[in-house]
């Protein structure tokens, strides 16, 4: 049986902003253990502190690049690594489909009286996990260089090619163009945003049988090439962390770039102030005539792990319900996020991701079977992008991989 999933949408995201909603507190206390695992931006660093903060907790937090190919190993056993994993729409399905998280319903009735009813995420009318911030990739821009060539802003891939086109015959970079492109999830993330601006679907309607062999298919690997080319030559090893150096290096001039990371890339640790200063954040671009952003909306959030003690289970929810009350906000963090917390007022750093909500972006899709798609167009997309093969070829490898494993988990009959 197909999970449904509840999950933010553009709407219940702007209006979380509005009404989420926390008890003040003074302090925290939750006895027993809180072992989180995470990515390792600055907004979860701010919110795994705040957690260990608590008094009559033990434990400690391992964030990194790698989570998702920790979270579940770690909370698979009993008991499990990990009290708690912080997950976003994509990464929450693997833990779903291990059966490695438990619902929260009743913690939530307990002692989540100041968390809002838009932040529940629920699968089949079970709430498995808190979201506490917004996300989206969108673009970063310098706005000397586009200034001082006399570029507009670009609005789609489109004017951005032109706009690299026009850096690079003024001599003023080879390579003005960067991203996420690592081989691997931050590829096949890339080619999922520019594939939903095209107006492409990922599945047959009603079904998990994949269909992104198509027209809207191969538009979006070829305008990926296209950019491709305006790029250091090691793009396919650059992920977040590399396109972020590559930007406080002064080496490029645009980039579709998480909000997550703008508080990062636009102080000048690490930088310059020429760098620093000059770097914007605007809304997701468009490709082709669709109309729609070629981004995805994500939440993030916690979850608790099933293989815990209640009582670890109860000190993981308190402190993480702490951690992501309005204590967490201040002058230093309330720039890291789009914030679903009481209080929160909006940043100029977070134009990009408040962008994607007003546009209208569509959320990263929460089916049980989005995360074998993604894992094939990992596996799949790489020899297209070095020119080893036509876009076509690409995309039926991508399907014949992920009906194999559709196959195998049940989703998709021979």
């Amino acid at each position: 049986m197909t999970k449904m999933t509840k999950f933010l949408g553009a709407t219940a995201v702007a209006a979380a902003m509005g009404t989420a909603a926390y008890a003040d507190g003074h302090g925290c206390r939750a006895d027993g253990r809180v072992n989180i695992i995470g990515n390792e931006f600055p907004a979860i660093q701010s919110i795994a502190a705040l957690a260990q903060s608590c008094d009559g907790i033990e434990g400690e937090a391992n964030l990194t690049a790698d989570h998702q190919t920790l979270n579940v190993p770690g909370m698979s056993g009993n008991p499990a690594e990990y009290t708690t994993a912080v997950v976003a729409n994509s990464s929450i399905v693997a833990l779903i489909n291990e059966d490695v998280i438990r619902p929260l319903d009743d913690l939530v009735a307990e002692y989540g009286a100041g968390i809002s009813p838009s932040q529940l995420i629920t699968v089949d009318g079970k709430i498995m996990a808190v979201a506490f911030m917004a996300n989206a990739q969108t673009l970063m821009y310098r706005e000397d260089i586009l200034n001082d060539l006399g570029i507009e802003i670009p609005t789609s891939y489109e004017d951005m090619l032109v706009a690299a086109a026009a850096i690079r015959d003024a001599g003023v970079m080879e390579y003005p163009l960067s991203g996420a492109y690592a081989s691997g999830w931050n590829l096949a993330q890339e080619f999922n945003n520019m594939y939903i601006g095209t107006g492409g679907e990922f599945f047959e309607a009603g079904t998990a049988n994949v269909t992104v062999n198509n027209a809207e298919g191969i538009e979006a690997l070829e305008m990926m090439k296209a950019l491709s080319e305006y790029m250091n030559p090691d793009f396919l090893t650059h992920d977040s962390n590399a396109a972020g150096a590559e930007w406080e290096a002064g080496n490029v001039a645009m980039m579709n770039m998480w909000g997550s990371r703008a508080q990062v890339l636009m102080d000048d640790e690490g930088s310059t102030p020429q760098v620093a200063d000059n770097t914007r954040i605007a809304a997701p671009l468009t490709v082709g005539d669709s109309g729609v952003p070629a981004t995805t909306l994500w939440w993030d959030g916690w979850t608790v792990a099933k293989n815990i003690s209640d009582e670890d289970a109860t000190a993981t929810f308190i402190a993480m319900t702490y951690a992501v009350s309005p204590v967490l906000l201040t002058d230093e963090t309330m720039e890291q996020a789009v914030w679903l917390i009481d209080g929160f007022v909006p940043q100029p750093v977070n134009e990009g991701v408040l962008g994607a909500v007003a546009a209208g972006s569509k959320p990263y899709p929460m089916v049980p079977f989005q995360g074998l798609l993604h894992t094939a167009l990992s596996n799949e997309l790489s020899d297209f992008m070095q020119g080893n093969e036509s876009a076509e070829q690409a995309l039926a490898d991508v399907e014949a991989a992920y009906t194999s494993a559709a196959i195998e988990s049940g989703f998709v009959t021979e």
